[in-house]
């Protein structure tokens, strides 16, 4: 066996010269998916990007994100703050007060959000246009059937 791999076929780290996708991808127990899964999700994208520069109540984000329940406002943002990404600071008032922000590892992962909507931005009309191409495709093959 070369230096530096494992012979264990669920080992999920990446090794210098060897890196599989399928290694975490497949694994519903891997640490590595879990994370994706919870970064991914649409409502946890939306959160990491509106708390960048910015301290935000708890009313405010769910002002600010279009059909979130209060309910799943809730969850995402404990799942965030469990990961680290999002601190969560409870003020002493009447009534109470709650603020949420970014940690500095949560900041860290905005950086790679905004590449991501940059780069949707940019190729936003050769998606479309893509698209538009497929249906048409997918249109035609039915009409011809």
């Amino acid at each position: 066996m070369e230096e530096g791999t494992f012979n264990s076929p669920s080992y999920s780290c990446r090794t210098e010269d060897d890196y599989g996708v399928l290694q975490w991808h497949v694994r519903e127990d891997c640490e590595v998916r879990q994370i994706l899964d919870r970064i991914a999700d649409k409502w946890s994208l939306l959160v990491i990007s509106l708390l960048d520069r910015q301290t935000l109540r708890f009313t405010e984000l769910r002002h600010e994100i279009e059909g979130i329940s209060q309910r799943m406002l809730t969850t995402t943002l404990r799942h965030l703050e469990r990961d680290g990404l999002v601190h969560r600071t409870v003020h002493p008032v009447v009534p109470p007060r709650v603020d949420y922000a970014l940690t500095p590892l949560g900041a860290t992962l905005h950086t790679t959000i905004q590449a991501l909507v940059t780069w949707t931005e940019d190729h936003q009309k050769e998606i479309a246009a893509a698209r538009s191409a497929y249906d048409t495709a997918q249109a035609e093959a039915a009409a011809r059937q």
